[in-house]
């Protein structure tokens, strides 16, 4: 197969582009060349172009056609609309990668199936994400746009650090090994999917120029539940340090640290249980295999071998200990 990733250099796309790689795809990446990752498994050909310049988005593919068209990066109806444009007759399967965020909040059952209704009052993301689920849908059913959506939930590789207030730095690993407190959103114990990339790969790559999955969504997500505490003591636990955690209320969390609560409140604060039925049905190799205690150890050892990335984010960490003070404060006020 010939597959163009829009985007492919992520968190996510980089270990899917391996494991593509390693299927024997030929492998195509349309992107600024911003970030050039090393595929041991076999080489990616890079096509070089800002993708919201349809134009020159156009005259770059206007001799290309592909099996396979996954985009990793649109956010927005436009540029879902875009791509249908730019793709129709010119592919026989369009991937799209939405999020897992855009289920029903609050949830009205606890476990989670792709027809739960895609609702999410609170968070502008999941939002935009449903809107350009439903255009592919209409497209699908109005003229055969072979569309098929992926939902990944919370989905982590060797760089992140997982934390109630975001993944991508090193801050709340930081914080725990000077002995600060941690802050955790409610009282830390809804439970929450954390899925490892390596393991998300094999779901995605079973799904890529499969036939069957043409007009379907899936989502593919870990079957490990835990506690936001668990997560936290693991990241201690990997990290040689035990968490001295500190729960903050999410009403207190919006009225402090307003940035966090689109979120909070449309993601991370509710219980969330994945049925895996239907990707486990189309992918019959996909069993996820690694635990979030052995992801996070590797996290935390690739972070260690590369310390040019430990990230401290300082203007959350300032955050962080400005809410915990306010809370504190206000405690001791009562």
């Amino acid at each position: 197969m010939k597959v163009l990733f829009i985007g492919g250099t992520g968190n996510i796309s980089t270990p899917c582009s391996r494991e593509l790689l390693r299927r024997g795809v030929e492998l195509v990446h349309l992107n600024r060349g911003s970030s050039i990752p090393d595929f041991p498994e076999g080489k990616v050909r890079s096509i070089h172009c800002d993708v919201n310049d349809e134009a020159a988005l156009t005259q770059a593919l206007e001799k290309e056609s592909f099996d396979v068209v996954v985009d990793w990066i649109a956010f927005r109806p436009e540029q879902v609309l875009r791509d249908i444009r730019l793709f129709t007759g010119k592919t026989g399967q369009y991937i799209y990668i939405s999020s897992a965020s855009a289920y029903r909040k609050p949830p009205l059952q606890p476990v989670i199936t792709e027809s739960t209704p895609l609702i999410n009052p609170y968070w502008d993301y999941s939002q935009l994400k449903i809107l350009c689920e439903r255009e592919l849908f209409r497209a699908w059913e109005e003229t055969g746009f072979p569309a098929t959506v992926v939902r990944p939930s919370h989905t982590y590789g060797e760089s992140w650090i997982i934390s109630s207030f975001g993944s991508r730095d090193y801050t709340a690993a930081a914080r725990m090994l000077e002995g600060r407190k941690i802050p955790v959103h409610g009282d830390g114990q809804s439970l929450w999917v954390l899925t490892h990339a390596e393991d998300f790969a094999v779901g995605f790559a079973g799904l890529v120029g499969n036939p069957n999955s043409l007009g379907e969504a899936y989502h593919i997500t870990s079957d490990e539940l835990l506690t936001w505490d668990r997560i936290h003591q693991l990241l201690a636990s990997a990290l040689g340090v035990e968490a001295d955690i500190i729960h903050l209320p999410l009403d207190f969390i919006e009225q402090e640290a307003p940035e966090f609560g689109p979120g909070l409140r449309g993601d991370k604060s509710y219980s969330v249980i994945f049925d895996n039925s239907k990707i486990k049905a189309a992918v019959p190799d996909f069993h996820p295999r690694i635990s979030y205690a052995r992801g996070i150890r590797r996290s935390v050892e690739y972070l260690e071998a590369h310390p040019e990335k430990k990230i401290i984010d300082t203007e959350k960490d300032a955050l962080m200990d400005r809410m915990i003070s306010t809370y504190l404060q206000g405690f001791a006020g009562a």
